[in-house]
């Protein structure tokens, strides 16, 4: 690990990539001893620099834990995965790739494609990595996935939610997903990757051409609405994440908790 992209890791990118990452790991509990954890790599940009830090903590470990590197193939092109397997190799990365149907299967479900696919992966990652011997699986949403999941929630669905740095799995008894990547700002992601001139890849749903996201990406729409509302300090960014523990249930109407509504409305009516 003392080639290049390691260096600059932890060097110059050091405070902006692998310290949020740590820094997610301690404040939220991410990691404990005798962890054995799934390390899910798509081939983009975010889940190898996730690797790349874990690799960096396997050497100074805050706990005592094991790692999987592993790849879900959904059906990728024979171009993509040569660019995977590029990367793992000039990385270090040992990757375990299995195979699936999933891009076959989503293909046919015009009507319910993003969603369905997005839900058998999930389910994919989680059965091999219990396979595996894995107690979680370790998923690379940054900063910025976490805001724009946010502001979809509440134009798309009707709700506000988001996605949280730890969940208890429901459907895999004694497994958790984690997001250690959750502090780490995408443009600093962006910046390493061409300085380094690494070359992942970008989008590989098969709806799209390999280079750009789909035509109609509720997500994409919400990032370039941020990008527009932010100024020089990423102002609007950092509010945004910050309402994640700064909700004011007294200027709410009522939340939520599994399927019961709560009331407070008539539980509080103090002056605005």
């Amino acid at each position: 690990m003392d080639n290049i992209y390691y260096k600059a890791l932890k060097r110059e990118y050091r405070h902006k990539i692998y310290t949020p990452f740590l820094d997610a790991i301690k404040d939220y509990d991410l990691i404990n001893d005798n962890d054995k954890i799934a390390v899910c790599i798509s081939g983009g940009k975010d889940s190898f620099l996730m690797a790349m830090c874990f690799k960096i903590l396997e050497d100074n470990p805050l706990k005592n834990f094991n790692v999987e590197y592993i790849l879900m193939d959904p059906g990728y092109k024979k171009e993509d995965l040569d660019n995977i397997n590029k990367n793992a190799i000039a990385l270090g990365i040992n990757l375990q790739i299995f195979k699936t149907e999933i891009f076959k299967i989503a293909e046919k479900n015009e009507d319910k494609r993003c969603y369905l696919c997005a839900k058998m992966r999930r389910g994919a990652l989680y059965t091999y990595a219990k396979e595996l011997g894995c107690n979680k699986i370790a998923l690379a949403h940054h900063k910025n996935d976490i805001n724009e999941t946010l502001l979809m929630s509440i134009l798309y669905s009707g709700e506000i939610g988001g996605m949280r740095p730890v969940v208890d799995s429901v459907n895999f008894k004694d497994m958790k997903l984690i997001r250690p990547m959750y502090y780490v700002d995408e443009d600093d992601i962006i910046n390493y990757s061409k300085e380094l001139e690494l070359d992942f890849l970008k989008y590989a749903c098969f709806m799209t051409d390999g280079s750009t996201p789909c035509a109609n990406s509720k997500r994409k729409t919400i990032k370039n609405i941020i990008r527009e509302l932010d100024d020089n300090t990423k102002s609007v960014s950092k509010n945004i994440f910050k309402s994640y523990e700064n909700v004011n249930l007294n200027k709410l109407n009522s939340y939520k908790i599994g399927k019961d509504k709560i009331d407070l409305v008539n539980k509080n009516r103090n002056d605005d």
